[in-house]
This record gives C-alpha cells, sequence and structure tokens, in this order.
C-alpha cells in the first residue's frame, strides 16, 4: 500500500487532449531535472511500432488488467476510450518514491483528477491545453496514427476534457512549444522546492 503521509514525497500530475503536447513537455523536464521519475502506466492497448513494454507503458491484456483491478493494484483507472483502459499502478509510486524520485504522472483529465484527490496538496496539477481545437486537431492529423473515426473520437473527447481544466492547480497553455518548457520546468521546480 502507497503511504501518502511524507511530505517529501510529492508528485506532478500532467493532464491534457491528446495532441496537446503533455507527452513532449513531460520528457523535457525528465531530460533536465533528474529529481523526477516517470510513473509508467499500464494500458490494454495494443504498442505502436516504436514503444517497448515497461518504457512507455505496460501493456497489459484485458484480462490481466482486470485482475489487477480486482487486487486493487491500481491509484486510478479509466476506459479511456472504447474498450481501452488505462492505469496507474501503485506499484509504480512505490518503486519512485524508494528511488528518492519526485513522481510525474502523464495521464488523462479523468485520471489525473483522481490522483490529485488522493495526494492532495503533496501533488501539483498542471493542466496542458492547445491554443484551441483547431491547432490540436491539426497537430492529430500531423500524427497520422488515427484513422479518421479514431481522430473524430479524440477531438469529441479533447471537448470533453476541457470543460474540466478549472479543476486542476494551473492550466499552461501550449501554444510557443520553447516558451511551455520553460514555463513548465519553473512550476515544477518551485512545488519541489516549497517545504
Amino acid at each position: 500500500m502507497v503511504k501518502f503521509v511524507s511530505a517529501l514525497n510529492k508528485v506532478i500530475i500532467f493532464s491534457a487532449p491528446s495532441g496537446s503536447g503533455k507527452t513532449t513537455v513531460v520528457n523535457h523536464l525528465l531530460s533536465v531535472m533528474p529529481e523526477l521519475g516517470f510513473s509508467i502506466s499500464a494500458t490494454t492497448r495494443k504498442p505502436r511500432a516504436n514503444e517497448v513494454h515497461g518504457r512507455e507503458y505496460y501493456f497489459l491484456e484485458q484480462a490481466e488488467f482486470d485482475q489487477k483491478v480486482q487486487d486493487n493494484a491500481f491509484l486510478e483507472y479509466e476506459q479511456v476510450y472504447n474498450g481501452i483502459f488505462y492505469g496507474t499502478l501503485r506499484t509504480e509510486v512505490e518503486r519512485l518514491w524508494q528511488a528518492g524520485k519526485t513522481v510525474i504522472f502523464d495521464v488523462d483529465v479523468a485520471g489525473g483528477l483522481k490522483i490529485k484527490s488522493q495526494f492532495k496538496e503533496q501533488a501539483l496539477a498542471i493542466f496542458l491545453r492547445p491554443p484551441s481545437i483547431e491547432v490540436l486537431m491539426e497537430r492529430l492529423k500531423k500524427r497520422s496514427t488515427e484513422v479518421e473515426h479514431q481522430l473524430q473520437m479524440r477531438i469529441d473527447k479533447a471537448n470533453y476534457e476541457l470543460q474540466y481544466e478549472a479543476q486542476y492547480d494551473v492550466v499552461l497553455v501550449n501554444d510557443q512549444l520553447d516558451k511551455t518548457l520553460v514555463e513548465a520546468e519553473q512550476m515544477v521546480r518551485t512545488f519541489i522546492q516549497q517545504a
């Protein structure tokens, strides 16, 4: 069981609609801040060509994921898209805290809010938003990982997720990547250094 009592154990939560750039921001922070440790999520979706089990995600079969749900192994889990589940394993937080790291999460909006509700003041929840839905659509099209109906599902989900940005501690608009990276780094460093 994860213990949420030490003031030293902090977490950083990044949530955003798909295509907003949160993975880019999180990867940048990990590259410049060795005190951060990435919480690898579990998912039932199939890996993309360049993804490796245990690096980007823990790729689980549905039955294995369901067993972990029954075993209360997740801090949070969601069916993010029809038939595709994502979840945050408690063992990930334990592993990173034991290594002396501040845990950084790259999670969907519902998962981010659930994690924030468990960690409260120990968590900084940052909502990364695109400048507009039109910009988001262009980013998703350039990615070329979705067929047309999947693209529309992601746009619909983005419109829904944007309604929750006010529940996050900070909203960061990713309109200029260089500026966004600097702002994200400042926010995270300030939060970690607070007693």
